[in-house]
């Protein structure tokens, strides 16, 4: 009986250690695929016309724009000029201690290009759900839901998802001339396709705690 019970062990332990093997195949398989989706709508550029510019927010410095929010920016700058859409919508809130938003350093740093205040609305989200959710509100009580949306490329697929579960038709128009480029991208994007991974499986809107 001793010996029986051994090999029943034995057998149970390696069905367990198979069962883990598989279940570890398919995570790495699931997120290598999201990885590449993540990849190839940040390679994706679609500007058409549309009803407003929403720029994804980033850091800023007591005013002013990191110079990855700037390249968001700039592009926001660039659609808006090209007339694609007339209405400019930033956001973003700020951190403790912080005397401006995102939002708000991105709205002067618009101005300054020559941008009517009037064009730029600002929302004060403390994360990419929020950020677009507040966006949708303020878009769809004008009557307004069709979007291009200005972020990093590795943003991008997240950014796009979260957009079309808040009620917006968003189009992929990310900069292109983001400071975060080349092998420092990849934690970026490694982040993104956990995000967006998950997000799939649990909601966009419980992940607060990936900006």
């Amino acid at each position: 009986m001793g010996l029986l019970a051994t090999l029943t062990g034995i057998s149970l332990l390696g069905k367990i250690i198979r069962l883990i093997v598989l279940v570890v195949v398919v995570i790495v398989v699931y997120l290598g695929v999201t990885l590449v989706q993540v990849w190839l709508t940040g390679r994706h550029y679609d500007p058409r016309l549309a009803q407003a510019i929403v720029v994804m927010g980033a850091a800023q410095y007591n005013g002013l724009p990191s110079p990855d929010l700037a390249s968001r920016l700039n592009e926001a700058e660039l659609l808006w000029r090209d007339h694609l859409a007339p209405l400019v919508v930033v956001t973003g809130s700020k951190e403790p201690g912080d005397a401006f938003t995102e939002a708000e350093a991105s709205a002067r740093y618009l101005e300054a290009t020559g941008i009517p205040a009037g064009d730029i609305v600002q929302v004060g989200g403390r994360d990419s759900w929020e950020n677009l959710s507040l966006a949708s509100g303020v878009l769809r009580a004008r009557g307004d839901h069709q979007v291009l949306l200005v972020t990093d490329r590795f943003h991008e697929d997240r950014s796009l998802a979260i957009a079309t579960a808040v009620g917006l038709q968003a189009y992929p128009t990310p900069t292109t001339t983001s400071p975060i480029q080349g092998w420092s991208s990849v934690p970026y994007y490694l982040k993104e396709a956990v995000g967006v991974g998950l997000g799939r499986i649990i909601g966009f809107n419980h992940l607060s705690s990936v900006h």
